[in-house]
């Protein structure tokens, strides 16, 4: 993230003291991020932002899939693919569930209930992965080698 924080630097022509004077943050805040001691907070990252005008999201443009917590594995993918037909399944065996207003759902409106049901699942999978015990996810991890 460092490298994106040189880089506006580079394009506002500023010195990393100048930046640290304007946003009021520390100058071995600065440091600590350059050389890899620390990652910077969600506030200094704010006070830089909101004293340059930028979107918190210029230091965010990272792929999530760079993120670790964020990736799922083929077997999450398979997981998440046999929770969603197993909901549909579930869904169309009760006749009355798939009902709108009193009406039967329009093939439109179950593909959008399909995909919103994917979504949920695919995010309590992730927050799954993220709150985890660092302990029990490097088994998992071993396990699926």
């Amino acid at each position: 993230m460092y490298q994106k924080f040189e880089a506006f630097l580079k394009e506002r022509n500023l010195s990393p003291y100048k930046v640290a004077l304007q946003a009021n943050i520390s100058q071995p805040t600065l440091s600590d991020w350059k050389h890899g001691k620390s990652e910077p907070k969600r506030t200094t990252l704010e006070k830089i932002c909101t004293t340059y005008d930028l979107p918190l999201s210029y230091f965010y443009d990272e792929p999530a899939s760079d993120n670790k917590e964020n990736t799922l594995t083929q077997k999450d993918e398979r997981d998440i693919e046999k929770r969603l037909e197993a909901a549909l399944a579930d869904l169309e065996n009760e006749q009355s569930a798939l009902m709108f207003s009193g009406e039967p759902l329009d093939d439109k409106t179950r593909e959008l209930l399909k995909i919103s049901l994917e979504n949920s699942i695919r995010i309590a999978k992730i927050n799954a992965k993220k709150f985890t015990n660092k302990r029990y996810q490097k088994d998992d991890e071993s396990e699926q080698s």
